[in-house]
């Protein structure tokens, strides 16, 4: 039944409890936005890989595939990567990559990782296929596979192509087991299909007959309290005749048995490894010598088969039988044919992925929890993983400091702190820092002086960071050890990704999620349970989290715990409680009683996230992700009068993309946005309709969305932050806007702070500096487009152009090849166009062959009242906005006065010592056209040199002619220009107040510059005076006057 007429029956069967939806609106023409663009903030920090591969004709070319970020190439052996996926893939979860050994233009691609977690994993939606070594990629089938663990290509048919579909985590499904193309991807056919529990999660081929396979068949599946993991229907599988049939091994291996990871031994194919999970003496690494025939069991540390779902992988040496290594928290080798082994160090653990360069076994890819990483020397030592920016973040909260904050936990690493924008450069890698807790945090603090940083992590662990000291305290509330016990035996059951808030009342106040709501008043040193238990209690869902072979008790599968809390900002003690099993209840009372507002049939769906209405007391809106029941769809809704009424918010968003997050406009009623598993949604009217924000935003799982001084960020599962700046351009938004030929855009306030300027590699990226102009534009238009900045008292300060000016190309024309640059000018593309004004005035006089290297940008403004003008043809637009203080800056409006005179009377000077130099030079190429026309007079030309001698020494007082490039500052004197701009520059960028020795320095030049300024008048009446009564005697043309 479509959604919204589900909506309409349960109205009618349930009576006042489901709000009718409101009167659909239209929907804003996305052409009014699409011009914007997301701004990555980074880190350039690895996230999880369990995919990788390279080539065996280039040992610097690699592929890798995030678990959220999409696949990415590496042309220079790990030095740097560039995602390959973007703009194809429908998903960002990778679970498998080969290249076509036969043709390495072919690789192909499964989607959805194999290790399952329970948090952070996503479904994939197929194969992908690449026929241009990654350029373009198309979709080639198994849409309903799930997860992808493994693809083999044959070794000289880039067509024929094995894949093991592990299947759906969360439910049994269809599509399950080895499939195989013979066609590159056009049909595929089940060649191993076991039922639909038990899926292939490895498969290996022997390198000297690929019609021998080895299959690894995995009887697995999930619900949020428990990870299945082993039967009798899984196992080791072979084929000797390219997959037409298949034989389930025996020959020893264990009959209850989980998941295993196979491969063969490249230079002696009779050799078979296994890594199996199985019981407690028989799990470990089997070998065998006969082709799989028989098999022994040579190691069982648990070291090496620990945490199985999550691991279980091994690696073969395709130059010695008796090297194999196994990827599990550790990396480990053996050289004794898998007897013994030794760990190796990595740059991150938790290893999932290996590809060996067949030629040179000490050059290979791994791929782990922190990246992919490259070596050439048996891992000795690694490419970095600090250049990938496919972090995982579970959450992400933000302060209110100037630049804001990003505080977050990365999957399987630290907590991150790190800066929406940066002063210099790009967003680097010692822009950010730890801050307590661990990979799952969520963080707890006071926006307005974050010092006190409360974070949490896994097994309910919550610290106390001090930013000032850099002192971390734990405060957990009963620190009781969570490994390895059943939830029903703790006091706390806390979430893997536990709560804890501080009041926006009062950011003393602290409160915190486990099966029950505990608020502290003393930062953590005591507690107080506030609630009941808020969760439905299922004691058959809290024991333990594994089975039937390894028990799973770390606390992710912790079931039956709250999992957001958020109290209104309206009213303190208005505290609204979501739990990970569909409870929400909310309080008014700061705890005294509860009241359980939950919608019906969530199913024990967790709620993600709530978002209490910032214009509404009673009003509140939940996203509930019911992923973990094996439900994808999409989930919103909308509660008022404190929860005694909702309705669902998401008939028209996408089936199978189920929502984490909705964030309510805290300026904009009704316009709300939403985070889902594929991408970005705005609603304009309230979740009648929603529309797609991606624009250039990856694909890839959004985990959480704020909103901080007009700007969205979002947090995501493999592709770290991204923030959209121009939020007021979404708030502007209307549908009469498209009936409109040209709309201005009112700016966003700004400030005269200035940002970052050129981004680095592995760097964030910084916005503009300066004041954005957005404008929409109807159609195609013949130009030019203007853009008028203006002053309060209407006077004009700055004039764009789309087309190029005489001071362009005067400036382009004394441009050198050490500082090269481009002009860029005003887009005027049909949609949304973007110019960002650098909040300077028209620019210095310029005037050709001068190497005045600082350039001839002119003063920046003074703080005010602005408008912005765009003219095209007979259309034109403004707005108004304002441009306030450098709030890092102590200056009175009076100062700021001052120091606009004072920038004005150096500019003002710079130009009429370059006006004057430019009339010299046409002064002396008059005269010297004069002496050419009189046939080299001997008296004219006794005054012309005379002339012509004092204004080239007149000349080199005012400008370097020996410049010719920039390093010949090092060795050349500057003269007056120079010296005029640099004073300018210093009294532009300090601001105010102007300090005594830029006024000292200012004065000094001033009258320097007229001393300088008498000489040539004195030129002017002596010696081109002269040259005149020459001219009037003879009766030709006289020769204008430099300067005044």
């Amino acid at each position: 039944m479509p959604k919204l007429k589900l909506q309409l029956f349960l109205m009618l069967l349930l009576g006042s409890t489901l709000a009718a939806p409101s009167q659909a609106k239209d929907v804003i023409d996305a052409a009014l936005y699409q011009g914007l663009e997301w701004r990555e903030i980074g880190p350039w920090r690895g996230g999880r890989v369990t995919a990788v591969t390279g080539l065996l004709s280039d040992e610097r070319t690699y592929y890798m595939g995030a678990t959220g970020g999409g696949v990415w190439k590496t042309s220079n052996a790990g030095n740097s990567w560039s995602n390959v996926s973007d703009g194809y893939f429908g998903v960002g979860t990778i679970g498998a990559i080969a290249v076509a050994e036969s043709d390495e233009n072919i690789v192909y691609v499964g989607t959805g990782e194999a290790p399952i977690r329970g948090v952070t994993t996503s479904h994939g939606d197929g194969m992908y296929k690449s026929t241009d070594a990654g350029k373009t990629w198309k979709h080639i089938g198994l849409k309903n596979a799930g997860q992808i663990a493994r693809v083999i290509v044959h070794p000289t048919d880039p067509d024929l192509v094995y894949v093991a579909v592990q299947g759906q985590i969360w439910g049994p499904s269809d599509e399950r087991g080895v499939y195989r193309s013979t066609d590159g991807g056009d049909t595929w056919e089940p060649i191993l299909r076991i039922d639909d529990e038990t899926g292939a999660t490895d498969l290996s081929m022997d390198p000297t007959n690929p019609r021998i396979m080895y299959a690894s068949m995995w009887e697995h599946g999930r619900t949020p309290w428990f990870i299945k993991s082993g039967g009798t229907s899984g196992g080791l599988y072979k084929t000797t005749d390219g997959g037409d049939s298949w034989k389930k091994l025996g020959g020893g291996l264990p009959q209850l048995i989980g998941k295993t990871g196979v491969d063969v031994s490249a230079s002696s194919p009779n050799r078979v490894y296994a890594i199996v999970e199985a019981e407690i003496d028989k799990g470990g690494l089997w070998r065998s010598d006969d082709y799989g025939e028989t098999w022994s069991l040579l190691n069982n540390e648990r070291i090496i088969w620990s945490r199985a779902w999550y691991y279980i992988h091994i690696k073969a040496d395709p130059q010695n039988a008796d090297t194999v290594w196994v990827l599990n928290a550790p990396l480990m080798k053996s050289i004794d044919g898998g007897k013994t082994f030794e760990t190796r160090s990595a740059p991150h653990g938790d290893h999932h992925d290996m590809w060996f360069n067949p030629k040179n076994s000490a050059n290979f890819i791994n791929g782990n929890d922190g990246g992919a990483t490259v070596t050439f020397d048996g891992g000795a030592s690694w490419s970095s993983i600090m250049n990938q920016p496919t972090a995982q973040f579970y959450r992400v909260i933000t302060d209110n400091q100037v630049p804001f904050r990003l505080y977050a936990g990365q999957q399987d690493n630290s907590t991150v702190s790190i800066p929406s924008r940066t002063f210099g450069g790009g967003i680097g890698h010692e822009d950010y820092f730890p801050v307590g807790g661990g990979e799952s945090a969520h963080i707890a603090f006071d926006p307005e002086n974050p010092r006190l940083i409360y974070a949490t992590t896994i097994n309910g662990t919550l610290t106390e960071y001090d930013d000032v000291n850099k002192r971390t305290r734990p405060i957990k509330p009963y620190p009781e050890y969570v490994f390895g016990q059943q939830s029903k035996e703790l006091k706390y059951r806390t979430n893997w990704n536990a709560p804890v808030v501080a009041s926006p009342h009062n950011p003393e106040i602290l409160y915190y999620g486990t099966q029950k709501l505990l608020r502290s008043d003393n930062r953590g040193v005591t507690w107080t349970e506030i609630s009941p238990d808020l969760t439905f209690n299922d004691e058959s869902k809290q024991g333990l989290n594994g089975g039937p072979l390894t028990p799973e008790n770390v606390g992710a599968e912790f079931y039956g715990t709250i999992f957001y809390i958020a109290e209104s900002t309206h009213t303190a003690g208005v505290i609204w409680v979501a739990t990970d099993d569909g409870r929400l209840q909310i309080t008014r009372n700061g705890g005294d009683s509860w009241v359980d507002v939950t919608p019906r049939n969530l199913k024990g769906a967790q709620i993600n996230a709530i978002e209490v209405s910032p214009h509404e007391p009673g009003v509140a809106y939940i996203a509930v992700a019911g992923y973990k029941m094996n439900d994808f769809e999409p989930y919103i809704y909308k509660l008022t009068d404190f929860g005694k009424r909702w309705m669902r918010l998401d008939s028209d968003l996408p089936d199978d993309n189920f929502v984490r997050v909705v964030r309510a406009d805290p300026e904009r009623e009704g316009l709300l946005y939403a985070g889902s598993e594929d991408g970005l949604f705005v609603s304009f009217d309230d979740g009648d309709h929603w529309q797609s924000l991606n624009m250039n935003f990856p694909t890839v799982p959004i985990t959480d969305l704020r909103i901080r001084q007009n700007t969205l960020i979002a947090a995501t599962q493999g592709r770290g932050f991204w923030a959209l700046d121009e939020l007021t351009v979404i708030r502007q938004l209307n549908v009469n806007l498209s009936d409109k030929k040209l709309h201005v855009f009112k700016p966003k306030p700004s400030s005269l702070m200035r940002w970052g300027g050129r981004t680095a590699a592995n760097e964030g990226k910084n916005p503009p500096s300066g004041v954005v102009f957005s404008y929409f534009l109807a159609e195609e238009f013949e130009g030019p487009l203007s853009i008028d900045i203006r002053d309060t008292d209407g006077t004009v300060v700055r004039t764009y152009s789309s087309e190029e000016r005489d001071f362009d190309r005067c400036v382009m024309g004394n441009m050198t090849p050490r500082l090269a640059f481009s002009m860029k000018y005003p887009p005027m593309k049909p949609g949304l166009n973007q110019w960002t004004w650098d909040m300077r005035k028209e620019g210095l006089t310029c005037i050709d062959d001068i190497r005045l290297f600082a350039g001839f940008s002119g003063p920046t403004v003074t703080p005010g009242q602005y408008s912005v003008s765009v003219r095209i043809g007979d259309h034109s637009d403004s707005a108004s906005f304002a441009l306030s203080a450098d709030p890092r800056v102590d200056a009175s409006p009076e100062d700021y006065l001052f120091l606009d005179a004072k920038r004005s009377e150096a500019a003002t000077m710079l130009n009429e010592l370059l006006e004057a130099l430019d009339n010299a030079r046409i002064v002396r190429a008059r005269i010297e056209a004069l002496v050419l026309d009189s046939g080299n007079n001997a008296a004219l030309k006794a005054l012309s040199d005379k002339a012509i001698n004092k204004l080239n020494n007149w000349e080199n007082l005012v400008t370097q002619t020996g410049y010719k490039t920039y390093e010949d500052e090092d060795s050349m004197p500057p003269m007056l220009d120079v010296h005029i701009r640099h004073v300018f520059d210093v009294i532009n960028r300090a601001g105010a107040p102007v300090s005594e020795g830029s006024l000292q320095r200012l004065s000094d030049l001033r009258e320097q510059w007229l001393i300088t300024k008498a000489q040539l008048v004195a030129i002017t009446e002596t010696e081109l005076s002269q040259i005149n009564e020459w001219a009037q005697e003879n009766n030709v043309l006289h020769v204008a006057a430099p300067i005044d």
